[in-house]
């Protein structure tokens, strides 16, 4: 049985299908190897920004090639967008995470 992350996305867009701009091809297949060895917050933070980069028809354009949802691409976008806003650096929500020792064993 095959994973999911063993096999590369083909290309849904115009070009890779007719083949015309081999260089094209080869990019979006480079993007395509790339997003299969990335963890799922990273695939669509990449996306985002690569929708940002190519502007309008960006997040529909990404779609096509990687086969993502428009919404996960929208979502990245928009987290890389609260990153570059200076959020804070949180790695967790507030209150994830283990609970401090002192509420689980208010002895010590």
């Amino acid at each position: 049985m095959e994973d999911a992350r063993d096999t590369v996305h083909a290309c849904g867009c115009r070009v890779c299908g007719s083949g015309a701009d081999a260089s094209l091809v080869e990019f979006h297949k480079a993007i395509n190897r790339v997003m299969r060895e990335l963890r799922e917050k990273d695939r669509r933070r990449l996306a985002g920004l690569l929708a940002g980069d190519i502007g309008r028809g960006g997040i529909q354009r990404l779609a096509e090639i990687t086969g993502m949802s428009r919404v996960t691409i929208r979502r990245g976008a928009r987290e890389i967008a609260a990153a570059a806003a200076g959020s804070d650096r949180r790695m967790r929500r507030k209150g994830g995470g283990r609970k401090r020792l002192e509420k689980k064993r208010p002895a010590f």
